[in-house]
């Protein structure tokens, strides 16, 4: 192996049933300003064609012997297939800027830094689902994950596009399936071995987000059940990691007290006193808008903006209902969830 092939990336997409979407995603990455080294396809036992599309497009395709159960457990099943320093994970419903990987792999001339994630923004914005997703991207990654960056500390190297140096990775054992949230399981790992993971806003994917209540459901239930698994994993290695544990202490009280008053408070102060209190659920909208019309702008997005604003409300609520029963499930009366379910 000579030092270029040494340096280069291979991408790892784990892929189950994933017919309608594996040829975008492969493609966006053939036409990359710099193209991956090799493309390795996970085909995790799927039913559908989705080996033979990755196949007809020239990848490399591994298929376990048996269903893996996770996205985390497919990936980790090609990590050792993996002989370059890089190595990628891209969801087989995402696709990604021209530029992304190039820009991505810049953060990596830091020899600390051991992951590297890039911004996030739903492929699709039609459904309320859909909308509300987007505007909480624009929120996340147009805002708080900068702030976050700027800390050294991002909350979570996106599963659905990140790049990581392969030895280091898995001298961590790879993506755990130990909690329902491998890659905030993984960013928090990666932070307790003493190694950064970096943000770069410019380097952007595009993942197909839940377009019904239906997959909605599924992917906030992992969500919010992988959150809760995570704190309670990690909570004695994060005393000791400062903003880190700052941010998750204040991500933890949040997703508690703002659920609470959404869901309970609120709709109780409003029968008994005042019907004008409902107003209180709009109280915060001003300081969503500016970060996110201000990422509009920039991507001549402001109608798509305005128009999303109200779907982010109703999602923030949902997201509160699925947030208190993993909480309560979790930690009052121990039913984890342990069984992956896809959700895009």
């Amino acid at each position: 192996m000579n030092e270029n092939e040494k340096k280069a990336l291979t991408v790892i997409i784990p892929a189950y049933n994933e017919a309608d979407s594996i040829a975008d995603t492969i493609r966006s990455l053939q036409r990359q300003t710099l193209v991956p080294a090799e493309i390795i396809a996970i085909d995790d036992c799927s039913t559908d064609a989705t080996a033979d599309i990755a196949s007809a497009l020239g990848v490399r395709v591994l298929r376990p012997p048996q269903n893996t159960g996770s996205k985390a457990g497919a990936q980790t099943f090609a990590l050792d297939r993996v002989s370059t320093e890089m190595v990628m994970a891209l969801d087989a419903d995402t696709t990604l800027a021209p530029d992304a990987i190039e820009l991505l792999l810049t953060a990596f001339a830091d020899p600390e830094v051991t992951a590297a994630c890039g911004s996030v923004l739903p492929r699709y914005v039609r459904t309320l689902w859909e909308r509300g997703r987007y505007v909480e991207y624009m929120l996340a990654f147009g805002f708080f994950k900068r702030v976050q960056d700027q800390y050294g500390k991002p909350l979570i190297s996106s599963g659905c596009f990140s790049i990581y140096r392969t030895e280091e990775l898995r001298a961590l054992g790879g993506w755990s399936t130990r909690t329902m949230a491998e890659d905030m399981d993984l960013t928090w790992t990666i932070y307790e071995a003493g190694k950064k993971v970096r943000f770069l806003p410019a380097a952007v994917s595009y993942p197909i987000e839940p377009h019904n209540f239906g997959f909605m459901s599924t992917q906030l239930r992992r969500w919010s059940h992988g959150f809760i698994q995570n704190v309670r994993l990690h909570r004695r290695s994060l005393l000791s990691l400062g903003y880190l544990r700052s941010i998750v202490a204040v991500a933890f009280w949040d997703a508690l007290l703002a659920s609470l008053a959404y869901l309970i408070l609120i709709p109780i102060l409003a029968v008994a006193i005042n019907p004008l209190i409902l107003l209180a659920y709009l109280i915060d909208a001003p300081v969503i808008m500016v970060p996110v019309l201000w990422q509009a702008v920039q991507r001549g997005e402001t109608g798509r903006a305005l128009a999303s604003l109200p779907s982010f409300f109703v999602l923030r609520v949902v997201n509160g209902v699925f947030m208190l029963r993993a909480l309560w499930d979790e930690l009052v009366v121990g039913r984890s969830l342990l069984v992956y379910e896809k959700g895009h």
